[in-house]
């Protein structure tokens, strides 16, 4: 099998129930598969009687996003996996731009198509939008998307073009690449593993690719909301990790000690506007951070970060905090 879809659930039977038809319908000769990470709310039997040409692998907890994935896909075997959020509506045509594009460059690993709000399609969505970028102190971002302000797609993103990494929830990647790499990394849980398991295969000398030719459509926020305290402490416990695991040994010490300042002041604007429980959120993904410090220690001696950081395709050279809160840039093109 040349390309395999597989999404990811966990009590998502509303989202199989209101997606899964659109990804069956325009997925001819794929395979397509739901990884249950057990759930308890009719999700299989909801699969067994309304889609029995959908493979399902039977997952025997809970093992979050990022591990969820690792052990389903041991399991499939093919030339490309989609990493495809349950969440997600597709149309017609929307796999062949993208898997012509791999097939013609071995060097590409990973590549995502254009991403719009399944609520309103006519904008981008929040979780990779145009493509991935980073900055240099690791903040991610996207094309059409700067931390809340979302642009109006007006087809200046129906391109190809190298990015820095690819959304989480339409993530094609090369199969082999995956696994030699380790697939996603297993303490992250869910958030940002994309962009740790892009910036790994760069440095192990693969492209990471944006295809505007390519569109879906995204709910976002299926599995926590961004209001959700437990959100806030996965994406800054992350984020510290992402950089400490990746970043190259001469930036790295400046680069942390900057970061964890602009996680005290983002903390501290958060009491200011009353949301305390997620203040506490970025104090406990600090300390959780030291308190296993010997875990990612190691993952930074196996990974072995080399490079130049800043020259990488899709690094911003600046602070998008500051472009953004300081001088109100709201869009890629103002930067």
């Amino acid at each position: 099998m040349k390309t395999a879809i597989v999404i990811l659930n966990w009590n998502g039977l509303r989202y199989l129930k209101e997606f899964l038809p659109s990804v069956v319908a325009h997925s001819e000769d794929c395979q397509v598969i739901v990884a249950d990470n057990a759930s308890t709310d009719g999700s299989v039997a909801f699969l067994q009687d309304h889609f029995p040409q959908v493979r399902i692998i039977l997952l025997l907890e809970n093992y979050g996003f990022c591990e969820g994935y690792n052990q389903a896909l041991r399991q499939v075997q093919a030339t490309y996996y989609v990493l495809l959020n349950s969440d997600v509506s597709v149309p017609a045509g929307w796999l062949e731009p993208i898997t012509n594009l791999m097939d013609a460059d071995a060097s590409i690993a990973v590549c995502q198509p254009k991403t719009n709000a399944q609520q309103h399609p006519g904008y981008f969505e929040y979780a990779g939008a145009g493509g991935g970028l980073l900055d240099t102190l690791g903040y991610p971002f996207c094309r059409g998307r700067l931390f809340e302000t979302l642009e109006e797609d007006r087809g200046q993103y129906d391109d190809v073009q190298e990015i820095f990494w690819a959304t989480g929830a339409c993530m094609f990647v090369r199969a082999n690449v995956f696994h030699a790499l380790g697939g996603l990394e297993p303490a992250f849980f869910a958030h940002m593993e994309e962009i740790d398991f892009c910036w790994r295969a760069k440095n192990a000398g693969y492209k990471v690719m944006y295809n505007g030719h390519s569109q879906i459509y995204h709910v976002g926020g299926g599995t926590l909301h961004k209001s959700n305290p437990r959100k806030t402490y996965l994406n800054f416990r992350n984020g510290l990790a992402l950089l400490y695991k990746n970043i190259p040994s001469k930036e790295l010490l400046s680069t942390l000690l900057l970061r964890v300042l602009l996680d005290w002041i983002a903390a501290l604007r958060m009491v200011l506007a009353g949301q305390t429980k997620d203040a506490q959120a970025v104090l406990n993904a600090h300390a959780d951070l030291l308190r296993h410090r010997h875990y990612w220690q190691n993952r930074r001696k196996t990974q072995q970060p080399k490079g130049n950081f800043p020259e990488m395709p899709g690094v911003y050279k600046g602070s998008i905090v500051w472009q953004y809160f300081i001088r109100q840039k709201r869009t890629v093109a103002e930067l």
